[in-house]
């Protein structure tokens, strides 16, 4: 049957006439026809969208220029159109610069750059100007001024969508009120039905930028929403850092290797790479050699029945009884010293030795005589002749070898004619194996286990299972000897790629620290309390920040906070909070692996509600999360939503559960509180009719129910009596711990004669007397003053809850 490609191509010319239609695009018109990529889906999102980047812009401009952030946003409806202006404060851009960073497409500073921030590829505001002439047809206004600058740049431009380069409208000096920053004004098709997302996206920038104003005006606002700042401190600055051997990819390690000005490997490793030392260089350098020329087996010689001397004695001649004897006994004695021994070692041994006895007898060893010493000792080592060999005499040793090897790593519960069984096996494999030195590779090392072990499996009907094979390999990979041969030059590995690869391999095999941290720039945990307390009024806030990790030669940090109770909604879910690089994500929720993670964790044991016992808890809580690293791997170019990195997601658990066990502990202690308040409220009800009861039978004076509910409750109490000028405050604590409670009397006539540690302070008439007691479980305490007249009094307590404390004064 005729293909119909066979059809397409009997026509003469169709390949010609179809190439006709084929042409580049450039990424500009790619994006135009795709703009939903970037977020620029709909007219709601798409101002979001506009307002993001252009903000996210104008943080890290001040930022990098040591700038606190002044940031204004105003969008306004002009016709049937809308209207946004961004200005900022920053260093401004130049003359040359600024129209190629608004109107061209993947142009930026950062791409490269190893180091946090929140752009990246160079697209986000140019995209925006693209959508902006797309859906308007007018072009973007943009003005800058530097700071060295007595005039600012006025530019009218919009994006060449055939060529990515920016066509420019306008272009003139102005001046501006601004002593240096940027303005960007864009009018574009769009609506406010996404106006929650943007009020979100800007408080949620507040929260964790809290060294940054910004203010927005919109339509429909009685008066702009200003978020002020929490803190003066800016961010701490972060440096470009090299990759990481642990996160380069094959392709990425060729272009190194093709483009290095060094020679070796160790240079390369060194220049190339963060956290490559000499040391650490050697050891992957060691674990290259591993995979391009494999180890050598070692072998034992004080267990073995071996004659190293008389071996040496018959192979070398001509050199006298006394020197050859000397040479064969110190190769005897420095054999024996040893637990085991590679031919590598073994030629070196024989080289020292025989330079050793020159020096003593003056004859000569040279490199024929050495040779064959080398052999005729590593002959003896490795014999491998059975009583089944033809004409053979039976003398083996590496079957013993491998005996004892197998038998320490292999169970107890295999018998001694399987482990001999298996041991003829690999020793038989080993000696039939191509050259004499015994050098193996992993790979081929494995290969020779499994076929020895399959093979006595098949023939003794006994079991050698996975774990048993894994151990035996493992056993003879730890006696085998890394090699000194010379590494290739940096030129022969570029060339190969299976060569390239063996080094990728060794690089991600050998423990390096982790990148260094100065190129991120976290919250920390300090500032991510304070940027929630701004913005949400609660009653209890916890956050963490962790160490740095790695993921792909990138570091990252993650941070987590929490705030709980006070006027948050306590109906359905908490509020998640994501953020990456400081920006926060406002769309995509459910595609990020932030929330995957938070659904995953069990909140009945944070005592937060989670219906089914999965899924994002409810309460009335703010749970917020950050990700800060040099390269954020997001799930598409619109920057909404992490991908699922299980590096990335285990330390974002991690994170928010060490905030949540500070959650827990304040919610059990509240829930405490709130049963100790319950008795207490019962015991109120109760005391007093039974006091009234017991002055009524006994006709005694009714009892204090104050000091007999302090007594009741385990509280810390304290009573105030005054007699003859002197107040005396008895601190008793029926609690069974220590406590410490701050203590301040206000007193309106001044005090005199304080006992302990009081102090007094004369505030416009009253004075303020104030203690610190520290009073065990079980004591009392008494402070005194002394006053010479009638006087009013009030008493606070701090550092105590109010459910613990009763006061009777």
């Amino acid at each position: 049957m005729t293909s119909f490609q066979a059809e397409l191509g009997a026509d003469e010319g169709i390949a010609e006439e179809l190439a006709k239609g084929q042409r580049e695009i450039s990424i500009a018109e790619f994006f135009e026809k795709n703009k939903h990529m970037l977020g620029f889906d709909s007219g709601a999102r798409g101002l979001v969208t506009a307002v993001k980047e252009a903000v996210d812009n104008a943080l890290d401009a001040t930022e990098e220029a040591g700038f606190r952030p002044d940031i204004y946003v105003e969008i306004t409806e002009v016709g049937d159109y809308y209207k946004l202006i961004i200005e900022d404060n920053g260093p401004g851009i130049t003359k040359e610069q600024l129209p190629k960073v608004f109107g061209k497409l993947l142009y930026g500073s950062r791409f490269h750059a190893r180091e946090q921030s929140r752009g990246q590829q160079g697209i986000g505001i140019s995209a925006a100007v693209l959508y902006s002439q797309l859906t308007s047809g007018k072009p973007a206004k943009i003005t800058s001024r530097t700071q060295e600058a007595g005039q600012a740049e006025y530019f009218e431009l919009i994006i060449d969508t055939d060529t990515n380069e920016p066509e420019i409208r306008e272009s003139k000096t102005t001046t501006w009120d601004r002593t240096h920053g940027t303005r960007i004004e864009l009018e574009m098709e769009a609506n406010m039905r996404a106006r929650q997302q943007l009020h979100t996206y800007i408080k949620n920038t507040a929260v964790v930028n809290p060294h940054a104003r910004i203010e927005l005006r919109e339509p429909g606002l009685d008066e702009p929403l200003k978020f002020e700042r929490g803190t003066d401190k800016l961010p701490a600055e972060t440096s470009e850092i090299r990759p990481h051997p642990h996160g380069v990819e094959l392709g990425t390690l060729l272009k190194m290797l093709a483009a290095t000005e060094s020679y070796s490997i160790s240079g390369f490793l060194q220049e190339e790479f963060t956290r490559v030392g000499k040391k650490t260089a050697s050891k992957v350098l060691d674990a290259f050699r591993d995979r391009h020329y494999g180890r050598e087996v070692s072998w034992p010689t004080p267990t073995l029945n071996v004659d190293i001397t008389a071996a040496i004695t018959e192979a070398v001649s001509n050199k006298g009884a006394d020197a050859t004897e000397s040479f064969a006994g110190e190769i005897q004695s420095v054999l024996q010293s040893r637990e085991r021994t590679a031919h590598f070692e073994l030629v070196e041994i024989v080289d020292n030795v025989a330079e050793s006895v020159e020096d003593e007898t003056g004859r000569t060893f040279g490199s024929t005589v050495r040779g064959k010493a080398v052999d005729a000792v590593w002959a003896e080592l490795t014999a491998f002749e059975t009583d089944a060999d033809e004409d053979g005499d039976g003398r083996d040793h590496l079957t013993p070898a491998i005996y004892t090897l197998i038998d320490e790593a292999t169970s107890t519960r295999k018998d001694d004619a399987t482990i001999q069984a298996l041991a003829e096996r690999i020793a038989r494999r080993l000696a039939n194996s191509d050259g004499d030195q015994f050098r193996f590779t992993h790979d081929e090392l494995t290969r020779l286990v499994e076929e020895a072990a399959d093979a006595t499996v098949e023939y003794d009907d006994v079991t050698v299972g996975d774990t048993a094979r894994e151990n035996i390999l493992d056993s003879l990979w730890e006696i085998s000897r890394t090699v000194p041969d010379d590494a290739p030059k940096i030129r022969e590995i570029a060339d190969s790629r299976d060569t390239s690869s063996e080094l990728l391999e060794a690089m991600r095999e050998t423990n390096i620290l982790a990148p260094p941290t100065d190129c991120l720039s976290p919250i920390t945990a300090e500032l991510v309390e304070a940027g929630l307390k701004k913005e949400y009024d609660a009653d209890f806030y916890a956050a963490a920040t962790r160490d740095a990790d790695v993921h792909g030669g990138d570091p990252f940090i993650v941070e987590a906070g929490i705030a709980y109770g006070g006027e948050l909604k306590a109906e359905g879910g908490v509020d998640l909070l994501r953020f990456a690089n400081r920006v926060p994500l406002v769309y995509q929720q459910g595609a990020c692996a932030i929330t995957d993670v938070v659904k995953g964790i069990g909140w009945r044991n944070y005592n937060l509600d989670q219906p089914g016992g999965s899924g994002m808890p409810n309460g009335p809580a703010v749970l917020m999360v950050h990700v800060a690293s040099t390269n954020v791997p997001f799930t598409s170019e619109s920057k909404d939503a992490l991908a699922n990195i299980p590096a990335i997601e285990d330390e974002i658990e991690l994170a928010i559960r060490e905030a949540a066990r500070e959650l827990k502990s304040y919610l059990n202690k509240r829930q405490s509180l709130q049963k100790r308040q319950e008795k207490q409220d019962v015991l109120s009800r109760i005391l007093p009719e039974m006091a009234d009861k017991v002055a009524e039978v006994t006709g005694r004076p009714r009892p204090n129910i104050e000091g007999a509910m302090g007594k009741i409750m385990n509280n810390l109490c304290i009573d105030r009596e005054i007699k003859d000028g002197t107040v005396t405050l008895t601190v008793e604590n029926f609690s069974d711990r220590s406590e410490s409670p701050e203590i301040t009397e206000i007193v309106t006539v001044e005090p005199q004669d304080l006992n302990g540690d009081g102090s007094v302070v004369d505030l416009d008439g009253e004075w303020y007397v104030q203690w610190s007691p520290s009073v065990s479980a079980g004591e009392e305490a008494e402070l005194k003053y002394t006053i010479d007249e009638t006087a009013d009094f009030d008493i606070t307590v701090e550092g105590i809850e109010d459910e613990k404390l009763t006061l009777n004064a």
